[in-house]
């Protein structure tokens, strides 16, 4: 007779890997800020189900909240370009 399973393994969590395209969607390009904000979500989500290693929460959450404020950064910045240069051809004309 085999023994009743303990349950299934947790899936190991990718906390480092978010934590730094987090970071990269500061220095590098917006599109690690995307993947963080979307791994981020995802990794949480698993973690909350029981399914992953819950020991990488705070370097997950913090690289989702990284991407979440590149990419707000990034639309902020675009915004006022755009403005600048709607403004720029509004004086000139």
């Amino acid at each position: 007779m085999e023994p009743p399973m303990q349950g299934q393994p947790l899936a190991p969590h990718r906390g480092v890997m978010i934590l730094v395209f987090g970071i990269l969607g500061f220095v590098v390009c917006i599109i690690f800020g995307i993947l963080a904000w979307v791994f981020g979500n995802a990794d949480l989500a698993e973690m909350d189900a029981g399914r992953m290693d819950p020991s990488g929460r705070g370097m997950t959450s913090a690289g989702r909240i990284l991407g979440m404020i590149a990419c707000i950064l990034t639309v902020v910045v675009v915004l006022i370009w755009i403005l600048v240069l709607v403004a720029g051809g509004l004086a000139a004309s």
